[in-house]
């Protein structure tokens, strides 16, 4: 077998410790004038890069990006303290303004001061403590870090199935790794302006390795394979050659793919799953630290070189044998996989993934999707990365019939077909398998990781809503920011199923500056807690309108702010890791069994805590802020020791409510395009949900998992809220009198019967844009609204019939009996009794008791 030794690069905490800015602070531009700081002409690569022919423009303007500003002590504890006030009591509000003032008369100047010393010359104040929080992460990263895409199937129907699928994935993923290493990959900007492109660096090639003392994040620059999993056994051959130009055609591909795929069938899948050593990457990382010493320690097996390959590899390519049957089974396979244990073994899709590196996965009917390593890089990051491997597929096939058809790329690899062999270098193309020594000590880790496993998987749950009633468009047609407008329907649902309102987590990117990763937008406020208990209230359809634009424009205003880095997070989380290094300085005993050192010197600590999935970093020594808080923690208590001030932990972090706005019930993240179907994560806590969401133009995608927290129950909430939403907006809007003659409002109370015209048949246009044809008439929607929690799921039962109702093709339609329920919610009473009432017997309420007493007795709960 032809191996080529891996040769592991520094650690990311290394390079991060080393590397110098490429300007001082004081040359450096403010965010407000980055934009017109550079010009085209001006495009140079990193100095870092090495010497190019020519220029590269993926990161011409990371000179010109301005460093994360460290915001003013006196602003964050004031926006904490507003983060806080919707989640507690008014004793609990006292306490932490108390704390507050401790904190800002006693150690915050002094840590405050330290920080500014500590980022002096550094790219970022929080990156090092950003990155030690994820790669002290010592739990599984399954469910845990790491999120995934689900990809929109290929518009040609005869390219979904699985091999020519995969083929044409992995040629487009090969042309954006020739792009970014050859720096032809055109930045990323945000209304003119330009973002870090950093990120982009550690996206291939990249491994999360564990250690004893923590993860570290190796990368192979040279690299030039794939590794392809199926039925859990090992594959790689080469796809690029030393120059990064692609070798292999996509006929080329889909054969060697189909070849692999028909080799993995010779092994009886159980047998095969005895060997799938992937599982081994979803054990505890320290649990996982120690096995790779056990591959890596006998000089005569090749285990070392297997995972040498694999850890180099550009990426993973995993091809399942499974169909899942919707989109929720799908979401799961993309996440974690499947769990099927057949005659006492596991042969689901769990086993045949490598949760150390990005994958791109792939079903049997050709449904695909990704899951990353998030370490190093952000959803928004992989997002153009699955964007544009989407667009080029579409791109190549159109090319394919003509050949003018537009290319996304700068420039392309030439034909591999047209190139002289020799020109390819030392390369094998040819599928070569990773045979693993597996020793009995390997066996029995292999048999528990996978149980430890199929438990983490079957103790969460998944569950979509493919909403298709409105989008973007209708969304910004009433006047709403399409993102506030659904953060607050995940407030509303909520509230309608438990009452309360629970702290809600949503990542604001901060890329415009230097190595910028993400603020949190702590999306409870005064504004959001109104709304919801005035949704639920009995109340006219303009209040509860009034508070959603009052709500929305408050989030609006956050997230501004949170996108200048001026949140309080991530502020007072750098503020703890510098309070924790103080402490490891001076020799002390840490304060908290959870503390860890800066990694600015080196030190690492295995009780570090993770930001999980774009979650808050949080800086209470009390709960990791990483996905799973399901561990027993404590809080640490104010020392009454005679310990000088810097070794006691600070008044604000030992405060309750610090545990507080760091304990996420509601994970939420907005992150996609038309090109993603579905993408999520799995929740932050025990008892809380992991939402990920994507607005498109005419509709949204909701992904929701949890450890089974009736999540079904929140996906139907939610529907019936977007469905009652509309019809407050547009029995407002309607009553406003748009598009409406005044004469109208004249007549109204005159004398006579109002004839109204005819209307059937005739094809009418919507008034604002995204409403869909055949809405009901104005009457329908008047007095809309005041129903209790114990309506909401019947509401959106009673809309669904109605519905269907309207779309049953004869000719008459059938009469039904209904009962009004609230104000306008009406029911359908027909078939209660198993046969169609008759026209000639509609029942009326009072005086048919024989269905009336069949009829369900509802109470009908408001909030006052």
């Amino acid at each position: 077998m032809s191996v080529r030794k891996f040769i592991m690069p520094n650690s990311l905490n290394e390079s991060l410790a080393n590397q110098q800015p490429p300007n001082s602070d004081a040359d450096r531009p403010s965010l407000d004038g980055v934009k017109d700081a550079y010009s085209a002409s001006e495009r140079e690569p990193l100095a870092e890069s090495g010497p190019k022919e020519k220029p590269g423009i993926t990161y011409a303007a990371q000179d010109k990006l301005p460093k994360l500003p460290i915001p003013e002590l006196e602003d964050t504890c004031r926006k904490y303290q507003a983060a806080l006030e919707p989640l507690q009591s008014q004793r609990e509000q006292d306490d932490t303004a108390a704390a507050v003032r401790d904190f800002l008369k006693g150690d915050g100047p002094e840590l405050q001061s330290r920080l500014k010393k500590y980022a002096t010359g550094k790219t970022s104040y929080i990156e090092q403590f950003w990155y030690d929080s994820y790669l002290n992460f010592d739990n599984s990263v399954v469910l845990n870090l790491n999120p995934f895409f689900l990809l929109e199937d290929d518009p040609t129907p005869a390219r979904n199935n699985q091999v020519t699928r995969a083929a044409s994935l992995v040629i487009s993923a090969l042309s954006f790794v020739r792009a970014v290493r050859k720096e032809e990959l055109p930045p990323d900007t945000l209304r003119g302006t330009p973002l870090c492109m950093y990120q982009y660096s550690r996206l291939f090639s990249t491994a999360r390795i564990p250690t004893e003392s923590g993860c570290q994040i190796a990368q192979d620059s040279g690299s030039h394979h794939i590794v392809v999993l199926c039925k859990g056994q090992f594959y790689w051959f080469d796809v690029m050659d030393d120059n990064s130009d692609i070798i292999m055609t996509e006929k080329d591909m889909a054969l060697n793919l189909q070849v692999i795929v028909d080799d993995a069938e010779e092994t009886p899948i159980q047998e095969a799953a005895k060997g799938a050593l992937g599982v081994l990457s979803t054990e505890n990382r320290k649990i996982w630290a120690g096995l790779r010493d056990v591959l890596t320690r006998d000089d005569q097996s090749n285990n070392s070189e297997c995972l040498s390959i694999v850890d180099s590899a550009l990426f993973v390519l995993c091809l399942d044998y499974t169909e899942p049957k919707n989109g929720a089974e799908l979401c799961g396979n993309m996440l974690c996989g499947t769990s099927e244990v057949v005659k006492g073994v596991q042969i689901g899709t769990c086993t045949n993934r490598w949760y150390d590196k990005m994958q791109i996965i792939v079903c049997k009917n050709g449904s695909a999707g990704i899951n990353f390593e998030h370490t190093g890089v952000d959803g928004h990051t992989v997002l153009r990365m699955a964007s544009d491997v989407y667009t080029d597929t579409i791109l190549r096939f159109a090319k394919s019939i003509n050949g003018q058809a537009p290319s996304l790329w700068t420039s392309t690899s030439p034909d591999p077909s047209k190139r002289d062999p020799s020109s390819f270098g030392d390369v094998s193309t040819t599928p070569h398998k990773l045979e693993w020594d597996m020793h009995p000590e390997l066996s029995t880790a292999l048999r528990f990781a996978e149980t430890r496993l199929a438990d983490l998987i079957q103790q969460n749950e998944f569950e979509i809503l493919e909403f298709a009633g409105y989008g973007k468009n209708f969304i910004t047609s009433m006047g709403f920011s399409p993102d506030a407008f659904v953060q607050m329907a995940f407030q509303a649902a909520y509230y309608g199923l438990y009452g309360r309102v629970e702290n809600i987590y949503e990542p604001a990117m901060t890329k415009v500056f230097l190595h910028g990763r993400t603020e949190a937008i702590r999306a409870a406020t005064h504004e959001s807690v109104e709304f919801v208990k005035t949704f639920w209230a009995d109340t006219s359809p303009q209040k509860k309108v009034d508070a959603l634009k009052k709500a929305t424009q408050k989030h609006t205003a956050l997230t501004k702010e949170c996108a200048k880095a001026l949140g309080q997070d991530r502020h007072l989380y750098a503020l703890y890791c510098v309070w924790q290094r103080a402490v490891d300085e001076e020799g002390a005993e840490a304060a908290s069994s959870d503390g860890y050192s800066s990694p600015a010197d080196g030190a690492s600590s295995a009780g570090a805590m993770s930001p999980g999935k774009d979650q808050s970093i949080s800086s209470s020594p009390s709960r990791s802020p990483g996905i799973n808080k399901t561990e027993p923690s404590r809080s640490p208590s104010k020392s009454t020791s005679s310990k000088p001030p810097i070794q006691q932990i600070p008044s604000l972090f030992s405060d309750s409510g610090y545990d507080r706005i760091n304990t996420t019930i509601l994970s939420t993240s907005n992150c996609g395009n038309p090109a993603l179907r579905h993408f999520g994560f799995g929740p932050s806590s025990a008892d809380g949900f992991g939402i990920g969401y994507i607005i498109k133009d005419d509709s949204i995608s909701i992904c929701i998992s949890s450890k089974h927290r009736q999540t079904r129950r929140f996906v139907e909430s939610l529907e019936a809220y977007f469905l009652e939403v509309k019809r407050l907006l547009r029995s407002v809007k309607k009553g406003e009198g748009t598009g409406r003659s005044r004469v109208r409002e004249s007549e109204k109370g005159g004398r006579g019967k109002v004839i109204k015209a005819d209307v059937q048949g005739i094809d009418t246009v919507p008034a604002s844009g995204g409403e869909e044809e055949g809405e009901e008439e104005e009457e329908e929607d008047e007095g809309l609204g005041g129903y209790g929690f114990f309506d909401a799921g019947m509401l959106l039962q009673a809309l669904k019939a109605s519905q269907e109702e309207k779309e049953k093709p004869s000719g008459k339609a059938a009469e039904s009996a209904r009962r009004t329920i609230g104000k306008k919610l009406r029911i359908s009473a027909a078939n209660r009794a198993g046969r169609q009432i008759p026209t000639s017997k509609r029942y009326t309420p009072g005086k048919d008791k024989s269905i009336e007493d069949r009829l369900p007795k509802l109470r009908v709960i408001r909030l006052r």
